[in-house]
């Protein structure tokens, strides 16, 4: 995932060179300004790389430091596999969580053609028409709930591979690329590739935004896979944000990559790099009007390609990310395996509410095998269910759920678990991570759907 050696190469711009900028009266922010466009919390995705290896590494010494400082936070989920015909059911699935959560999901679509120029993270599209494909079929899952988009990594920053042809061809690809995601879901918050403090010129940056189509675009991201401060990188974007409205673009923001930029600076292959630290944790809560978000795109502790296969988790990088780094605010949520339960969708009443939950509809476990209890949150044309699969007097290792569901009710997605149909009785079995349950210990996995769900009854075979 954006692994670009180009980033180790000198800058085209010094950060004094932006800072310089941005002294001189180019699009500073007044202080005490309020965040940007985007509020509300960011959800932190319960089937991430990190949270499946402290799941199955408890025992580890490292297992704490990480849980409590990068798999309790929210991170982008990447979407960089060429899938036209199973993308949108995946992106259906990972928006229903999220917006059974309440929060606002990061997706970082990574499946341009001619991706990193053939570096480490090559691949993509076999050709921009079935990049078009793909982006149709991904933006038919987005919901219309608000979400935000980080499209395409280096796919501006990094042109050194394309023709004029080539580049005309993408910078039209990323044009119709955002227009399809917000005709998808209106509500979708797209940001285009900026780079970062010191790769390309403020004005260059804001030259290939504006040939790209940032002016259908709700701004710009930089800093994705990178080290620069949060400062010199908030400067670079406010350069940016100049150099676009003296183009005629206004009304722009920036998001910043702060997942690992805690820490000292030199070469930016961190595969080998100890001296790196987890920045700022995430939120949209920025205190500056021309930044939305602080996000971790890049999730700590996933390799560069540089000592390991690029996008791999390496829980010795996550480590070195976390320890010594601070603790995270102390409104963010334990790890868990399970997506929250305790905000529902926005269009639904919360699940806390007694009057909207249903009981669980089956007793708690007696003996050996297993249980299991569904609660509904029920909302005009559709439902969320959470659903506890409770071991007995004995641990198991795996598990089938049998969901009977009411006449009318349909399936459109599902989390931690596999579903086999979607209406009528619907058979869910464990996924990789949650197969095993300790006696008397209890895993979670959820669904959505359309029609009412209420009446629902849960069995469980282990």
């Amino acid at each position: 995932m954006a692994i670009l050696s180009a980033r180790r190469r000198s800058a085209a711009i010094s950060v004094a060179a932006v800072a310089g900028l941005a002294a001189a009266g180019v699009g500073f922010a007044v202080g005490g300004a309020s965040a940007g466009t985007v509020s509300g919390s960011l959800y932190r995705d319960p089937s991430s790389a990190v949270v499946r290896w402290v799941a199955a590494n408890p025992g580890d010494s490292r297992a704490a430091v990480i849980r409590d400082k990068i798999a309790s936070q929210p991170q982008a989920r990447w979407y960089a596999n060429f899938n036209p015909s199973t993308i949108q059911s995946e992106v259906s699935s990972f928006i229903g969580a999220a917006n059974a959560a309440q929060q606002i999901p990061v997706l970082s679509v990574y499946e341009i053609t001619n991706r990193d120029c053939g570096g480490a993270s090559a691949g993509g599209a076999p050709d921009l028409n079935q990049y078009q494909t793909w982006v149709s079929n991904f933006a038919r899952g987005l919901g219309n709930q608000t979400v935000l988009i980080i499209l395409e990594t280096d796919s501006l920053a990094l042109q050194t591979c394309l023709s004029t042809s080539e580049l005309n061809a993408r910078n039209q690809a990323l044009t119709t690329a955002t227009q399809t995601i917000k005709s998808g879901n209106p509500n979708a918050k797209v940001y285009l590739d900026g780079g970062h403090s010191t790769w390309n010129s403020a004005n260059d940056t804001a030259n290939r935004l504006r040939a790209a189509g940032v002016q259908y675009a709700d701004g710009f991201f930089t800093n994705v896979s990178n080290f620069n401060p949060t400062s010199s990188e908030a400067n670079f974007g406010r350069a940016v944000i100049s150099a676009l409205n003296g183009m005629g673009i206004s009304g722009k923001r920036q998001v910043i990559d702060t997942s690992r930029n805690g820490g000292a600076a030199g070469d930016w292959c961190a595969d080998d790099n100890t001296d790196r630290r987890i920045g700022q944790y995430p939120t949209t809560n920025t205190g500056d009007a021309n930044i939305d978000a602080y996000l971790w795109v890049k999730p700590p502790g996933e390799a560069d390609g540089c000592r390991y296969t690029a996008g791999s988790f390496q829980p010795d990088l996550a480590f070195s990310l976390a320890n010594g780094a601070p603790n995270p605010p102390p409104t963010t949520a334990p790890p868990t395996t399970n997506p929250p339960t305790t905000a529902p969708p926005t269009t639904a009443p919360p699940t806390t509410a007694a009057p909207t939950t249903a009981p669980p509809t089956t007793p708690p476990p007696a003996g050996n095998g297993c249980s299991a209890s569904v609660a509904i949150n029920q909302w005009n044309g559709g439902f969320t269910a959470s659903v506890n699969v409770t071991a007995g007097s004995a641990s198991i290792n795996g598990w089938t759920v049998t969901i009977a569901l009411p006449s009318g009710a349909a399936i459109t997605g599902t989390w931690n678990a596999q579903a086999s149909g979607t209406s009528g009785t619907v058979r869910f079995t464990n996924v990789g991570y949650n197969g095993q349950v300790g006696a008397g210990q209890t895993t979670n996995f959820g669904f959505q759907g359309t029609g009412t769900g209420q009446g629902a009854t849960a069995t469980c075979a282990a």
